[in-house]
Protein backbone atom coordinates (compact mmCIF):
# COMPACT_ATOMS: atom_id res chain seq x y z
CA UNK A 1 0.00 0.00 0.00
CA UNK A 2 1.23 3.61 -0.81
CA UNK A 3 -0.16 6.68 -0.94
CA UNK A 4 0.07 9.19 -3.75
CA UNK A 5 -1.71 11.65 -6.30
CA UNK A 6 -3.75 10.99 -9.43
CA UNK A 7 -2.34 12.97 -12.11
CA UNK A 8 -4.58 11.28 -14.80
CA UNK A 9 -7.95 9.60 -15.49
CA UNK A 10 -9.45 8.00 -18.38
CA UNK A 11 -11.17 5.33 -20.08
CA UNK A 12 -11.33 4.09 -16.41
CA UNK A 13 -7.99 3.88 -15.68
CA UNK A 14 -6.28 6.27 -13.11
CA UNK A 15 -2.50 7.29 -13.46
CA UNK A 16 -1.29 7.94 -9.85
CA UNK A 17 2.24 9.56 -8.97
CA UNK A 18 3.61 7.83 -5.90
CA UNK A 19 6.98 9.05 -5.00
CA UNK A 20 8.02 9.89 -8.57
CA UNK A 21 6.26 6.86 -9.87
CA UNK A 22 3.53 6.59 -12.19
CA UNK A 23 0.93 3.51 -11.41
CA UNK A 24 -1.95 2.61 -13.39
CA UNK A 25 -4.81 1.75 -11.28
CA UNK A 26 -8.64 0.58 -11.61
CA UNK A 27 -10.89 2.13 -8.68
CA UNK A 28 -12.42 -0.17 -6.42
CA UNK A 29 -15.91 -1.17 -6.96
CA UNK A 30 -16.89 0.30 -3.51
CA UNK A 31 -16.77 3.53 -5.14
CA UNK A 32 -18.99 3.03 -7.65
CA UNK A 33 -21.98 1.96 -5.68
CA UNK A 34 -21.37 4.79 -3.27
CA UNK A 35 -21.42 7.22 -6.87
CA UNK A 36 -18.39 8.45 -6.12
CA UNK A 37 -15.67 8.98 -8.58
CA UNK A 38 -11.84 9.49 -8.58
CA UNK A 39 -10.53 12.92 -9.37
CA UNK A 40 -7.37 14.06 -11.01
CA UNK A 41 -5.80 15.55 -8.12
CA UNK A 42 -7.12 13.35 -5.51
CA UNK A 43 -4.97 12.23 -2.47
CA UNK A 44 -5.32 8.23 -2.39
CA UNK A 45 -4.29 5.34 -1.05
CA UNK A 46 -3.52 2.48 -3.54
CA UNK A 47 -2.63 -1.20 -3.05
CA UNK A 48 0.77 -2.49 -5.67
CA UNK A 49 0.78 -5.47 -7.21
CA UNK A 50 4.16 -6.12 -7.62
CA UNK A 51 3.81 -9.72 -9.79
CA UNK A 52 1.60 -8.08 -12.06
CA UNK A 53 -0.44 -10.37 -12.12
CA UNK A 54 -3.31 -8.10 -11.22
CA UNK A 55 -3.91 -4.57 -11.51
CA UNK A 56 -3.25 -2.11 -9.43
CA UNK A 57 -6.18 -0.67 -7.17
CA UNK A 58 -7.01 2.51 -5.43
CA UNK A 59 -8.58 1.57 -1.75
CA UNK A 60 -8.63 5.06 -0.51
CA UNK A 61 -9.59 8.51 -1.27
CA UNK A 62 -8.73 11.02 1.02
CA UNK A 63 -10.73 14.38 1.87
CA UNK A 64 -10.78 16.94 -0.64
CA UNK A 65 -10.71 19.87 0.40
CA UNK A 66 -12.57 20.86 -2.87
CA UNK A 67 -13.46 19.41 -6.34
CA UNK A 68 -14.82 21.63 -9.69
CA UNK A 69 -17.32 20.03 -12.00
CA UNK A 70 -15.69 21.05 -15.22
CA UNK A 71 -12.68 20.68 -15.31
CA UNK A 72 -13.08 17.41 -13.36
CA UNK A 73 -10.33 18.38 -10.62
CA UNK A 74 -10.18 18.11 -6.77
CA UNK A 75 -7.73 19.71 -3.85
CA UNK A 76 -6.76 22.86 -6.27
CA UNK A 77 -4.85 25.45 -4.48
CA UNK A 78 -4.46 28.48 -6.70
CA UNK A 79 -6.50 29.37 -9.54
CA UNK A 80 -4.34 31.66 -12.14
CA UNK A 81 -7.34 33.72 -13.60
CA UNK A 82 -5.95 34.70 -16.74
CA UNK A 83 -7.27 38.31 -18.82
CA UNK A 84 -5.90 40.10 -21.58
CA UNK A 85 -6.44 43.51 -21.32
CA UNK A 86 -7.53 43.86 -24.83
CA UNK A 87 -7.81 41.70 -27.99
CA UNK A 88 -9.82 40.24 -26.20
CA UNK A 89 -11.00 43.15 -24.28
CA UNK A 90 -10.90 42.45 -20.48
CA UNK A 91 -14.35 41.86 -18.98
CA UNK A 92 -14.64 42.37 -15.17
CA UNK A 93 -18.15 40.28 -14.85
CA UNK A 94 -15.99 37.01 -16.10
CA UNK A 95 -12.72 37.29 -13.98
CA UNK A 96 -15.59 38.46 -10.84
CA UNK A 97 -17.10 35.17 -11.52
CA UNK A 98 -14.50 33.19 -11.75
CA UNK A 99 -13.19 34.82 -8.40
CA UNK A 100 -16.42 33.94 -6.88
CA UNK A 101 -16.33 30.48 -7.78
CA UNK A 102 -12.57 30.57 -6.47
CA UNK A 103 -14.03 32.07 -2.71
CA UNK A 104 -16.81 29.65 -3.06
CA UNK A 105 -15.05 26.23 -3.19
CA UNK A 106 -11.46 27.49 -1.00
CA UNK A 107 -9.27 27.93 -4.16
CA UNK A 108 -7.25 31.29 -3.54
CA UNK A 109 -7.86 33.33 -6.87
CA UNK A 110 -4.53 35.20 -8.89
CA UNK A 111 -5.57 37.77 -11.33
CA UNK A 112 -2.97 37.74 -13.71
CA UNK A 113 -3.05 40.52 -16.67
CA UNK A 114 -1.42 39.98 -20.24
CA UNK A 115 -1.22 42.15 -23.22
CA UNK A 116 -0.30 45.30 -21.04
CA UNK A 117 2.54 46.23 -23.51
CA UNK A 118 -0.39 47.27 -25.23
CA UNK A 119 -2.60 49.34 -23.52
CA UNK A 120 -1.75 51.01 -20.05
CA UNK A 121 -5.57 51.15 -18.88
CA UNK A 122 -5.24 48.11 -16.97
CA UNK A 123 -3.34 50.13 -14.06
CA UNK A 124 -7.20 50.99 -13.19
CA UNK A 125 -8.16 47.38 -12.97
CA UNK A 126 -5.45 46.54 -10.74
CA UNK A 127 -6.09 49.08 -8.49
CA UNK A 128 -9.69 47.59 -8.16
CA UNK A 129 -8.54 44.00 -7.44
CA UNK A 130 -5.62 44.98 -5.28
CA UNK A 131 -8.18 46.99 -3.00
CA UNK A 132 -10.50 43.99 -2.90
CA UNK A 133 -7.45 41.94 -1.22
CA UNK A 134 -6.38 39.91 -4.74
CA UNK A 135 -3.13 38.99 -5.66
CA UNK A 136 -2.91 40.98 -9.30
CA UNK A 137 0.16 40.64 -11.31
CA UNK A 138 0.98 42.20 -14.32
CA UNK A 139 2.63 40.39 -17.38
CA UNK A 140 3.89 41.28 -20.83
CA UNK A 141 4.22 37.80 -22.56
CA UNK A 142 6.37 39.68 -25.42
CA UNK A 143 9.39 40.20 -22.74
CA UNK A 144 8.84 37.37 -19.86
CA UNK A 145 7.56 40.56 -17.59
CA UNK A 146 5.54 38.53 -14.46
CA UNK A 147 6.31 35.16 -15.37
CA UNK A 148 9.16 34.77 -12.01
CA UNK A 149 6.12 36.42 -9.91
CA UNK A 150 3.76 33.54 -11.35
CA UNK A 151 6.23 30.50 -10.51
CA UNK A 152 7.27 31.48 -6.88
CA UNK A 153 3.58 31.59 -6.33
CA UNK A 154 3.82 27.31 -7.93
CA UNK A 155 5.84 26.08 -5.27
CA UNK A 156 4.27 22.75 -3.81
CA UNK A 157 1.25 23.60 -4.84
CA UNK A 158 -1.64 22.62 -6.95
CA UNK A 159 -2.38 25.07 -9.43
CA UNK A 160 -4.73 26.08 -12.70
CA UNK A 161 -4.90 28.95 -15.57
CA UNK A 162 -7.96 29.20 -16.34
CA UNK A 163 -9.29 32.51 -19.11
CA UNK A 164 -10.72 32.80 -22.41
CA UNK A 165 -9.33 31.61 -25.93
CA UNK A 166 -6.96 34.71 -26.74
CA UNK A 167 -5.88 35.82 -23.70
CA UNK A 168 -2.45 34.52 -23.45
CA UNK A 169 -2.49 31.46 -21.29
CA UNK A 170 0.01 29.59 -23.72
CA UNK A 171 2.79 32.47 -23.63
CA UNK A 172 2.63 32.77 -20.08
CA UNK A 173 3.19 29.33 -19.62
CA UNK A 174 6.16 29.34 -21.88
CA UNK A 175 7.73 32.23 -20.52
CA UNK A 176 7.62 30.32 -17.33
CA UNK A 177 8.25 27.12 -18.32
CA UNK A 178 10.04 27.02 -21.81
CA UNK A 179 11.08 23.49 -21.73
CA UNK A 180 7.19 22.47 -22.60
CA UNK A 181 7.38 23.48 -25.62
CA UNK A 182 3.36 24.99 -25.71
CA UNK A 183 2.17 26.21 -28.92
CA UNK A 184 -0.86 28.91 -29.24
CA UNK A 185 -4.05 26.90 -29.35
CA UNK A 186 -2.48 23.47 -28.53
CA UNK A 187 -2.08 21.33 -24.96
CA UNK A 188 1.95 20.85 -24.40
CA UNK A 189 3.63 18.84 -26.75
CA UNK A 190 5.42 16.69 -23.83
CA UNK A 191 2.67 15.66 -22.57
CA UNK A 192 1.78 13.68 -25.82
CA UNK A 193 -1.11 15.37 -26.69
CA UNK A 194 -2.28 17.35 -29.65
CA UNK A 195 -4.99 20.49 -30.42
CA UNK A 196 -8.01 20.27 -28.40
CA UNK A 197 -9.25 16.77 -28.95
CA UNK A 198 -9.81 15.38 -25.56
CA UNK A 199 -12.00 16.73 -22.69
CA UNK A 200 -9.47 14.66 -19.73
CA UNK A 201 -7.70 16.79 -16.95
CA UNK A 202 -4.16 16.34 -16.38
CA UNK A 203 -1.52 17.26 -13.69
CA UNK A 204 2.43 17.72 -14.47
CA UNK A 205 5.03 18.24 -11.95
CA UNK A 206 5.82 21.82 -11.73
CA UNK A 207 8.17 23.69 -8.73
CA UNK A 208 7.68 20.94 -6.09
CA UNK A 209 4.01 20.99 -6.86
CA UNK A 210 1.63 20.53 -9.99
CA UNK A 211 -0.15 22.25 -12.37
CA UNK A 212 -3.25 21.15 -14.53
CA UNK A 213 -3.38 20.53 -18.32
CA UNK A 214 -7.15 21.56 -18.74
CA UNK A 215 -8.08 21.99 -21.96
CA UNK A 216 -11.27 24.21 -22.48
CA UNK A 217 -10.85 26.15 -19.30
CA UNK A 218 -12.75 29.39 -19.46
CA UNK A 219 -15.45 31.31 -18.23
CA UNK A 220 -18.25 28.76 -19.70
CA UNK A 221 -17.27 26.38 -17.74
CA UNK A 222 -18.03 28.03 -14.88
CA UNK A 223 -21.33 29.87 -15.53
CA UNK A 224 -22.56 26.70 -17.08
CA UNK A 225 -21.75 24.05 -14.34
CA UNK A 226 -20.73 25.96 -10.85
CA UNK A 227 -23.90 27.61 -9.61
CA UNK A 228 -23.61 29.76 -6.04
CA UNK A 229 -26.79 30.91 -4.82
CA UNK A 230 -27.89 33.97 -3.65
CA UNK A 231 -27.75 33.40 -0.18
CA UNK A 232 -24.27 32.16 -0.48
CA UNK A 233 -23.29 34.42 -2.65
CA UNK A 234 -22.12 37.88 -0.75
CA UNK A 235 -19.68 36.20 1.46
CA UNK A 236 -17.89 35.54 -2.34
CA UNK A 237 -16.84 38.74 -2.50
CA UNK A 238 -14.66 38.98 0.03
CA UNK A 239 -14.61 42.84 0.29
CA UNK A 240 -18.39 42.92 1.22
CA UNK A 241 -17.53 40.79 4.61
CA UNK A 242 -17.01 43.43 6.81
CA UNK A 243 -20.22 45.23 6.36
CA UNK A 244 -22.69 42.54 5.79
CA UNK A 245 -23.14 42.45 9.66
CA UNK A 246 -24.48 46.09 9.43
CA UNK A 247 -27.26 46.04 6.75
CA UNK A 248 -30.54 47.20 9.34
CA UNK A 249 -32.35 43.76 7.49
CA UNK A 250 -29.16 41.85 8.27
CA UNK A 251 -30.70 38.23 6.53
CA UNK A 252 -32.77 39.16 4.16
CA UNK A 253 -30.71 42.39 2.60
CA UNK A 254 -29.77 41.75 -0.85
CA UNK A 255 -27.27 44.30 -1.28
CA UNK A 256 -28.64 45.49 -4.43
CA UNK A 257 -29.86 48.70 -3.18
CA UNK A 258 -32.24 47.87 0.05
CA UNK A 259 -32.57 50.87 1.94
CA UNK A 260 -30.04 50.65 4.97
CA UNK A 261 -27.97 48.28 3.18
CA UNK A 262 -24.10 48.58 4.84
CA UNK A 263 -22.71 47.57 1.70
CA UNK A 264 -24.75 49.67 -0.58
CA UNK A 265 -23.29 52.54 1.20
CA UNK A 266 -19.71 51.22 1.10
CA UNK A 267 -20.07 51.28 -3.17
CA UNK A 268 -21.20 55.07 -2.38
CA UNK A 269 -18.35 56.12 -0.04
CA UNK A 270 -15.83 54.27 -2.77
CA UNK A 271 -14.62 51.42 -0.04
CA UNK A 272 -15.97 48.87 -2.50
CA UNK A 273 -15.52 49.01 -6.34
CA UNK A 274 -18.31 50.31 -8.58
CA UNK A 275 -17.27 47.39 -11.12
CA UNK A 276 -17.33 44.72 -8.41
CA UNK A 277 -20.63 46.06 -7.10
CA UNK A 278 -22.15 45.89 -10.82
CA UNK A 279 -21.01 42.35 -11.47
CA UNK A 280 -22.63 40.84 -7.94
CA UNK A 281 -25.58 42.56 -9.28
CA UNK A 282 -25.76 40.81 -12.53
CA UNK A 283 -24.82 37.32 -10.22
CA UNK A 284 -27.21 37.76 -8.01
CA UNK A 285 -29.89 38.49 -10.77
CA UNK A 286 -28.93 35.17 -12.34
CA UNK A 287 -29.43 33.23 -9.52
CA UNK A 288 -32.53 35.08 -8.01
CA UNK A 289 -35.46 33.05 -8.53
CA UNK A 290 -34.08 29.65 -8.66
CA UNK A 291 -36.29 27.95 -5.60
CA UNK A 292 -34.96 25.09 -3.25
CA UNK A 293 -36.47 22.64 -5.33
CA UNK A 294 -34.43 23.13 -8.22
CA UNK A 295 -31.81 23.08 -6.12
CA UNK A 296 -32.03 19.26 -5.79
Amino acid sequence: MTIGRIVKGIGGFYYVDADDVIYECKARGYFRKQKISPLVGDLVEISINEDNCAENRIEKIFERTNELIRPPLANLDTLFIVSSVVEPKLNTLIIDKMIAVSEYKNIEPVIVFTKTDLDDSYKDFVDIYESAGFKVIVCDNTVGKGADKIKVLLDGKISAFCGNTGVGKSSLLNNIFPELELQTAEISKKLGRGRHTTRHCELFKAEGGYIADTPGFSSLDIERCEKIYKEELPHCFREFEPYLTNCKFNTNCSHINDKGCAVCEAVKSGDISTSRHESYVAMYNEVKDIKEWQKK
